[in-house]
């Protein structure tokens, strides 16, 4: 992936409190999921496995931010 369509943690944070508004998009595997204490706060959860069944969940009408490990 292109290093431009990259963010950092902090650039998103930073983002988020200028307010500029994301879909939060957790695409973790549920075993990842629950290894992990971080959760992205109003992120949508769509794990790639099953994206088809969860596509319409996704907002159309703004940015979309991934979440992967």
């Amino acid at each position: 992936m292109p290093d431009h369509l990259r963010i950092t943690i902090d650039e998103l944070r930073k983002r988020m409190e200028a307010g500029e508004d994301f879909a939060l998009i957790d695409t973790r595997n549920p075993q990842e999921c629950g290894q992990s204490d971080v959760m992205l706060p109003e992120a949508v959860r769509v794990p790639l496995g099953n994206f088809e069944e969860h596509v319409y969940e996704i907002p159309k009408n703004k940015p979309i931010v991934t979440y992967c490990t």
